[in-house]
């Protein structure tokens, strides 16, 4: 099972989540409940009015007593103590507050938020307790005196403080869900802190890639090329979001123009990743899960598929070497049930949110890190599949990226300009299709040439079988700085700490000649001589690699190797159980560091020990001498073919099939114990 990245408390706002709602909705009973269901383990629970008294002289009956602006003063302190005391122990704070208060006859509330509470909040919940309920509440409650009200007023405020933190939360990024009270309230909240607790962009991110992972280990060593495709208006004319709201606007909840995407998408969070959240919240809050399946049926009822993309994903579907995934900003579940319908589901997976419980939502970048993977970790050829500016990151980063173009009235206004930029001066090569085929083109055939999906030449380029495009097994045996640099390492007369400077040469010369281009390099700021800023360049992911010395013998080698990459990690392992699950948390490539590779067996055994914890995660081998029958027959052979992301590296491969014993083999050499039997 692949890694799952952890949520970083560094440079990372506490989770301060609060409970909303007007007197007598339940907010106080509500924090006792959860603090009784949670524990206070790494909860703290707060009600906003105690926090106050215990701030101001006097307590509570002293702040009622102060001129408003005093009492500002001290909501902003008292919010401020909440968000310190969670940076300060890295807990997460529950707090019960309100918004405003509004006594009936005048025309608008009070409200009682402050700037700072914008700031700190991260998730707000809002109980949406029914007027009649929260009235009687009132009445019910003889430890607290209120002004008189009514049903009909208490509606008018719950209407007014719902509208009014939809917008604060939209233009502060604060995460924003409504609750009503009722068998099921204390499962759903307890639900939403959960989540609102554990998820972030990293965790969101290696969700997808623990995703994609599943897709492809389930048939390893098969795949060579995959389809990745855009879902609304690519795959169908149709947008299923609008769709759904559609449907769903029988909701007497949903018919507020504030509750649908579109004003969503138009405030200030745009598409990113809190926007896509949000609108996960949206599905939650307006449709339990029974309503929701059956929103989606009816969705998917309306949503017919391009019969050009059928023919093509029915062909694809049938070759054990091309796959093909549906990533979509929209409806899983949706998604799910056309390509069923049209007998697609077993062989084309849809990764794609709409639920809390799917663990994701997908963003533009998403999209580009799925690519991303598929062709950087598991060496596949990617053609991207897309018809708006969300698409664009995941063309960019294709083997192949097809523009999906519409009718030129349902089709996005804004994608010509992006489209065009992300040519002229983003460097995308893109080809276009039309669907249906009589529809105006983007921008012009020349610089967006056409291609049809029905095209037999279109159809062979994507089902032919492909090679694997990255070397397997680079060495420098015939190199004349190789010649020189082995020559100590099998010189009979060379031992000890001679030889391991020897070994470390040459790790810090095949990671600078050899892992630099495998892996790749990248560019980072650095002081010039000369007083101004300069470009350096570094091993790309250079801190999310480790170097692992196999001991005894690969130990100086892979100082070497450390030598060349100071940032990478590093790791002194006997056995394979001594790489451990957090030794590869959030790394991008391991280095296995060995002096001499015989058989290939304890290579073979790390790198089963590693694909077992993380399946994707990309290994080089560095080794000073590999036997040639090693890398072209037996296991290690074998995991050569089965895995994309496996390389050696290795200064010479050797014919010889001679295996050192006592004062030949190279472990005894190094350390000067050739003497012990």
């Amino acid at each position: 099972m692949a890694m799952a990245a952890q949520r970083s408390t560094e440079n990372m706002k506490p989770t301060v989540i609060g409970i909303y709602g007007v007197p007598g909705c339940g907010k106080t009973f509500l924090l006792r409940q959860l603090e009784q269901e949670l524990g206070r383990e790494r909860i703290d629970f707060y009600e906003g009015s105690e926090v106050i008294a215990g701030l101001v002289p006097g307590g509570l009956d002293a702040f009622k007593k102060l001129p408003q602006q005093n009492k500002e003063h001290w909501r902003r302190l008292a919010i401020d103590k909440i968000g310190k005391t969670c940076a300060d122990n890295g807990r997460v704070a529950v707090v019960a507050g309100h918004l405003m208060f509004w006594a009936e006859g005048e025309a608008n509330g009070d409200p009682v938020y402050t700037e700072n509470d914008l700031n700190i909040f991260t998730h707000i919940i809002y109980l949406d307790t029914p007027a009649e309920v929260a009235l009687q509440q009132q009445l019910n409650d003889t430890e607290r005196t209120r002004p008189p009200s009514s049903v009909d007023h208490i509606q008018k405020w719950q209407k007014k403080e719902k509208q009014l933190l939809r917008e604060l939360c939209y233009q502060h990024g604060i995460l924003f869900s409504v609750a009503i009270p009722g068998q099921r309230l204390l499962n759903r909240v307890v639900t939403l802190l959960h989540d609102f607790m554990h998820h972030s962009e990293d965790f969101n991110l290696s969700t997808v890639e623990l995703k994609i992972d599943e897709v492809v280990v389930a048939d390893p060593g098969k795949l060579r090329t995959m389809l990745v495709l855009d879902a609304d208006r690519t795959l169908s004319e149709k947008d299923s979001g609008k769709l759904f709201w559609n449907l769903l606007s029988n909701n007497s909840r949903a018919t507020d123009k504030e509750y649908h995407l579109k004003t969503l998408f138009g405030s200030a969070l745009g598409y990113s990743y809190t926007a896509f959240r949000q609108a996960t919240l949206l599905y939650e809050d307006f449709a339990d899960d029974l309503e929701f399946e059956s929103l989606c049926e009816g969705v998917a009822g309306a949503v017919t598929m391009y019969p050009e993309f059928v023919a093509l994903l029915q062909q694809v579907a049938e070759q054990d070497h091309v796959g093909a995934v549906v990533i979509t900003c929209g409806l899983r579940r949706v998604w799910e049930k056309v390509l069923d319908r049209e007998g697609l589901s077993g062989k084309i997976k849809v990764i794609g949110g709409g639920r809390i419980n799917d663990g994701l939502v997908v963003t533009a970048s998403v999209k580009a890190a799925v690519v991303s993977r598929l062709r950087d970790s598991y060496d596949m050829y990617v053609l991207a599949f897309g018809d708006g500016v969300l698409d664009l990151p995941m063309l960019h980063k294709a083997d192949e990226a097809i523009v999906v173009v519409g009718d030129k009235e349902t089709r996005s206004k804004i994608m010509d300009e992006a489209l065009l930029d992300a040519i002229e001066t983003g460097g995308l090569s893109a080809r276009q299709v039309l669907l249906p085929c009589n529809v105006s083109p983007r921008l012009n055939n020349t610089i967006l040439p056409t291609v049809q999906l029905t095209d037999p030449s279109f159809i062979n380029s994507i089902i032919r079988q492909r090679t694997r495009g990255l070397p397997h097994i680079l060495h420098a045996t015939e190199r004349n700085a190789a010649k020189q640099l082995m020559t100590p390492m099998r010189d009979a007369t060379v031992s000890g700490p001679t030889l391991r400077e020897a070994h470390r040469r040459v790790g810090w010369y095949l990671a600078t000649e050899f892992l630099t281009d495998l892996i790749g390099v990248e560019e980072y700021p650095i002081p010039h001589v000369q007083g101004n800023q300069t470009s350096g360049y570094r091993l790309r992911n250079e801190r999310s690699t480790l170097i692992v010395a196999l001991m005894r013998g690969g130990e100086p080698m892979a100082l070497g190797v450390s030598d060349a990459f100071p940032s990478a990690m590093f790791l002194h392992a006997k056995n394979p159980e001594d790489l451990k699950p957090v030794h590869l948390l959030q790394q991008q490539a391991v280095i296995l560091v060995d002096s001499v590779v015989n058989s290939g067996k304890t290579v073979v055994d790390f790198l089963r020990h590693v694909r077992g914890i993380d399946p994707a995660i990309r290994v080089v081998v560095v080794v000073g001498v590999v036997q040639a029958q090693a890398i072209s027959e037996g296991s290690l052979a074998q995991e050569i073919d089965l895995h994309p992301n496996f390389s050696i590296v290795a200064l010479r491969l050797s014919q010889n099939k001679f295996t050192g014993r006592g004062t030949t083999d190279t472990g005894n050499r190094l350390f000067n114990t050739t003497h012990i039997p």
